[in-house]
């Protein structure tokens, strides 16, 4: 959902921690909602209705998800360094035997073919955790390009072993890629300007300039001889970017579009049917703010609408403060159409539905599978860590992608597991991370 506050070019983000919610219930909007009006009135009023108006925004409930309850397995007895900021510092230990974890067929094969999608970058990139070298990851990865699908579990057995990260303690949120509806030209009923990056939009790395800034990065523009903060939100939609040629598409809704923003990527649904597929390609620099932590302190927020579909609800049927609350985000994410697979993770790969999830790469390195044993079932299972995200920080936090849809909008938004994570390295992992002397820690039983 990560919000990813993009400190990474992630394209994707949870929606519950980009909304700053503790949790999501059913909630939906209510029948009867319609969309605020458009953000800008069309440069020539039209006195005939268009041929093709866009469909009105969906007032269907999604579909009620029921998790099935299941039981985490126990973590392995641990001991944290306080202040850790890699996995290799935090302690590592000796997880529990691959073939002792209830590995899905389904679910195998799912993550086989994600970890394949992973191998070009997982074999050459620095791994920021500390744990393991590219080279490391070789054998598996040859080994994985022939392997048959239907015998996926088979890999994970035969080639990884299993580690615990700190006291393995693991929490799990959900995301997934929205569809809205758009149109490639401006027309009536069409009115929010999709932007791609401006070339005046500016990225300086402090580092550069100082140790003490090192892995610090700002966005702007120049202003003269300044630099200064590039256009927030309220400007945009003010019509700031206005004239330069930078729509590549405008939405019918900007309450889907607000919403698409915080997730980073997303499908637009054409007027012919056609689907058209957008990505993250930078944001302006400026922080993100959560409306639905804001909603909930002022008290705007009834029993039941702590959730993406009850806050979509309250802003379309006050769209004057619906409009002043989205504007309170001062964040705007640009975007590139995307012809190729996607939606793209931090690998710049693409990322796959009920397989991929989003982690601190200090923590887990980007591209290796994760077993997630939560207090529910669908989300129990073989992962792969194929993207990161602002809110998603530290040891064993992960955020789940579910792929597109209703189906995976419902669950996204409901997502919460709590439980234990197991990270799949290469065997001979685990000596060498355990190994005395050599920086890291024995497991204490």
């Amino acid at each position: 959902m990560i919000h990813r506050r993009w400190g990474t070019l992630s394209p994707v983000v949870s929606i519950l921690t980009a909304l700053s919610l503790a949790a999501c219930s059913g909630g939906i909007v209510p029948p009867g909602n319609s969309a605020p009006p458009p953000s800008r009135a069309p440069s020539s009023p039209q006195s005939t209705p268009p041929r093709n108006p866009p469909p009105p925004p969906s007032t269907a409930p999604d579909p009620v998800i029921h998790p099935t309850p299941s039981k985490p397995l126990p973590a392995a007895p641990a001991i944290e360094v306080d202040g850790a900021t890699t996995a290799r510092a935090l302690g590592v230990v000796a997880g529990p035997s691959i073939d002792s974890l209830p590995i899905d067929a389904a679910r195998a094969t799912l993550a086989l073919k994600a970890f394949r999608i992973s191998c070009p970058a997982l074999v050459k990139r620095p791994d920021a955790s500390g744990l393991t070298r590219g080279a490391d990851w070789q054998p598996a990865c040859a080994a994985a390009a022939g392997w048959r699908d239907e015998d996926a579990a088979n890999f994970f057995r035969t080639w990884l072993e299993t580690v615990q990260i700190g006291s393995g303690t693991a929490f799990a949120t959900g995301y997934f890629e929205p569809e809205i509806a758009a149109s490639r030209t401006r027309r009536p009923g069409y009115e929010v300007p999709i932007y791609r990056r401006p070339d005046d939009l500016l990225e300086a790395d402090l580092g550069a300039f100082s140790e003490d800034l090192k892995g610090k990065k700002i966005r702007g523009r120049a202003d003269g001889a300044k630099f200064v903060p590039y256009f927030d939100r309220s400007a945009i939609d003010s019509g700031a970017l206005d004239g330069r040629g930078l729509e590549i598409a405008w939405a019918a809704d900007p309450v889907e579009f607000f919403f698409l923003q915080i997730q980073g990527s997303g499908r637009l649904r054409l007027p012919d049917g056609t689907i058209m597929r957008i990505g993250y390609d930078s944001q302006n620099g400026r922080d993100y703010t959560g409306i639905g932590a804001l909603m909930r302190t002022r008290g705007l927020l009834q029993p039941g609408q702590a959730s993406m579909q009850g806050i979509m609800g309250y802003l379309r049927a006050s769209p004057d403060r619906g409009a002043a609350l989205m504007r309170e985000n001062k964040s705007w994410v640009f975007f590139r159409e995307l012809t190729g697979p996607g939606p793209l993770g931090a690998l710049g790969l693409p990322v796959t539905g009920r397989a991929s999830v989003a982690a601190d790469p200090a923590f887990t390195p980007l591209g290796a599978p994760v077993f997630l044993s939560l207090d529910r079932a669908d989300a129990t299972g073989l992962w792969v860590a194929q993207d990161t995200g602002g809110a998603i920080k530290g040891a064993n936090r992960f955020d789940t992608f579910w792929g597109a849809g209703a189906e995976a909008r419902a669950t996204a938004g409901g997502m919460s597991g709590k439980g234990t994570a197991f990270l799949l390295l290469p065997k001979g992992s685990v000596k060498r991370l355990t190994k005395a002397g050599d920086g890291g820690t024995t497991p204490r039983r």
